[in-house]
């Protein structure tokens, strides 16, 4: 089975607001209560409670909790499935000896999802609004695109963003053999300048999101920080900085759908260098690597290539940039140097020469085959 996500706006009413926005509290609540159990049962016994453990107890909780009463009892378990996956993941994390990130305490301000399974707790009714368990009415919904009639749907995550509420389908697929499709090959350098560079000589500038959003960013912030804590000024101003934030992610989030697009519309064979984003995310080239999105755009890369067809590989970015595509041999570069030039009479644009180096490695083609025109990849 094919997992996918559909998310999908959503539009409830002022009053059905205030009760999301009351359930979001009544769960972040359980959810630290269950945390600060978990924390008194090891300091004062030693013991490590699991999920099982404190789902027993849940209705018990829910006899003295009105409020928690008036919710759905399934999303209410979610959250403590929330917690124990919080745990797992911190136990993991200390056998590799990686940062541990003990589970902490969550503020009702940054608690903006709740989980529910499709039938319980959250149903879709004939009039294709939402019936969601202790909100009145049916919350509106913005049906953009319909749910594949073959999809078996399994949970939902409610969730708000920037002052505005989405819910988010989790279904899955029956598995369909594709036949490989037959067509173009391409190789892809991504960079901070060109977003992409193709092998076919085509390049795709970085479009500043960051930059041009970044004067009235500062501004919003600096109003922020003019604010008194707790006033409702401040709470204003920190929905405008999220709205804005959430503006320029957006922004980038539909050019990069229309590009991976684009690319698997157009191409057979997709290859991509296997670079470690989170790494270069955090050198001294962060701001601009962020900006690009490199991660973002393969993961969408990837998932429309598997439901298109379209074959992607990954190759070894070591010496990609370093190696003439023409005869395989080395050339250094620096960051300065954007023009690949070889003893050997290959002179290109040095992106454009990665990326042909990076197509070549994707098909199996060692140094020396040198270039080959967009007709012969065709066939390839």
């Amino acid at each position: 089975m094919t997992q996918r996500s559909y998310r999908y706006r959503l539009y409830p009413s002022k009053a059905q607001s205030v009760v999301l926005t009351e359930m979001l509290g009544a769960f972040c609540d359980l959810y630290n209560a269950a945390l600060q159990q978990r924390i008194e049962a090891y300091r004062r016994q030693h013991k490590t409670l699991r999920y099982l453990d404190q789902a027993s107890e849940l209705k018990a909780v829910r006899t003295v909790d009105a409020r928690l009463a008036g919710f759905s009892y399934s999303a209410a378990q979610q959250v403590l499935r929330r917690l124990d996956k919080a745990f797992t993941a911190f136990f993991r994390r200390l056998k590799t000896k990686a940062k541990a990130g003990f589970p902490r305490f969550r503020a009702k301000s940054r608690f903006d999802s709740a989980v529910f399974r499709v039938g319980d707790g959250l149903t879709i009714r004939k009039s294709k609004r939402l019936g969601v368990t202790g909100i009145p009415g049916e919350i509106k919904v913005k049906w953009h695109r319909d749910l594949p009639a073959s999809a078996k749907v399994g949970a939902a995550v409610l969730f708000r963003s920037a002052g505005k509420w989405f819910v988010c389908f989790q279904i899955a697929l029956p598995d369909q053999e594709r036949p490989p499709r037959n067509g173009a090959s391409v190789g892809i350098d991504v960079g901070l300048s060109s977003l992409i560079a193709t092998s076919d000589g085509e390049t795709v500038a970085t479009p500043a999101w960051t930059k041009h959003a970044g004067k009235k960013q500062r501004r919003l912030q600096r109003a922020l920080a003019r604010c008194k804590r707790g006033s409702r000024r401040r709470l204003k101003a920190r929905q405008r900085l999220a709205r804005h934030n959430a503006h320029t992610a957006n922004q980038r989030r539909d050019f990069l759908h229309k590009l991976s697009r684009f690319l698997v519309e157009r191409y057979a064979l997709i290859a991509l260098e296997d670079l470690d984003v989170a790494r270069l995310g955090r050198s001294m080239l962060a701001k601009a690597v962020h900006n690009a999105a490199w991660g973002q755009f393969r993961r969408f890369l990837a998932y429309k290539a598997a439901s298109a067809g379209t074959r992607m590989e990954v190759v070894d970015p070591r010496g990609t940039s370093q190696t003439c595509p023409a005869c395989g041999a080395g050339v250094a570069k620096t960051l300065n140097d954007r023009t690949h030039t070889c003893p050997c009479g290959c002179v290109m644009d040095r992106d454009i020469a990665a990326a042909l180096v990076i197509l070549q490695r994707a098909q199996g083609m060692g140094p020396g085959h040198g270039l080959r025109l967009s007709s012969q990849r065709a066939t390839a």
